[in-house]
């Protein structure tokens, strides 16, 4: 069944009307007709089983038929703080990380970052559309956050109350995640993660200093094998070993 996103303040007495390009999509490229079922989430984690009432070219109204209980969220919050990459690499990162899981993206301005500050509008608006289509795609009932980009400094500050933060680290040798997840095992800690940090570095990896600030902030510096991966590879790779671990990624037993 299709799915589509509508802001809470547009589903009024149980009307909700779909705006923008859903309203081209809906009549156009699916070609959906009055009486048609549809899921609609209201952005805050709600979603609806919906008829649709009316549609055409300007318009789609639907009519809310009851509640769904369907959450397909990850059971454990998993934030990702990204080093600035080149290009157009945000944009897969945002799209993978979204259909694995993620709860939020923020970019970081590490010090090897060699992109130029600037205006983030309208990077920060295409990443948030990316992000919302891999929501729909993958039956997301969250859409994640996609943050507006800090510098190192204000990085420190953000991870404190974290239960577990990782950094993925070339130079790091003999100590990776099934270590950490062995170390938590062992000390019957593992049932009590909840919130994971994992940051990753651009494609110029990190500078000494910088690793010596995160572990000393408590991070796990890992690696994540023999082969270096790219930073666009780096954080959905770890997210991955991460929601198989805590999350609900393989399914859940």
């Amino acid at each position: 069944m299709h799915k589509f996103f509508v802001d809470n303040k547009d589903i009024i007495d149980n009307v909700i009307e779909i705006e923008g390009e859903d309203v081209k999509h809906i009549f156009k490229v699916l070609r959906l007709k009055v009486g048609d079922k549809v899921v609609v989430n209201n952005l805050i984690g709600q979603e609806f089983l919906c008829e649709l009432t009316e549609v055409n070219k300007k318009q789609v109204l639907a009519s809310v038929i009851e509640e769904l209980e369907i959450n397909n969220e990850s059971p454990v919050q998993v934030d990702l703080f990204q080093g600035m990459p080149k290009s157009t690499k945000m944009d897969l990162i945002c799209q993978k990380c979204t259909e694995l899981g993620i709860n939020s993206v923020t970019p970081i301005m590490t010090e090897r970052v060699v992109v130029e500050k600037g205006n983030w509008d309208k990077k920060l608006e295409r990443w948030r559309r990316i992000t919302l289509e891999a929501c729909k795609q993958s039956k997301r009932t969250l859409i994640p956050v996609i943050n507006e980009p800090k510098e190192f400094s204000e990085l420190l500050e953000s991870i404190v109350g974290y239960d577990l933060v990782v950094v993925p680290y070339e130079n790091k040798e003999n100590f990776g995640l099934k270590g950490v997840f062995k170390d938590l095992r062992e000390s019957n800690s593992l049932e009590n993660i909840e919130k994971v940090a994992i940051i990753i570095g651009p494609e110029g990896g990190y500078e000494e200093d910088e690793i010596n600030k995160l572990s000393e902030e408590g991070c796990k510096i890992v690696t994540l094998g023999k082969r270096i991966l790219r930073t666009e590879t780096a954080g959905f790779t770890a997210l991955s070993i991460i929601m198989y671990e805590l999350g609900d990624l393989g399914g859940i037993l």
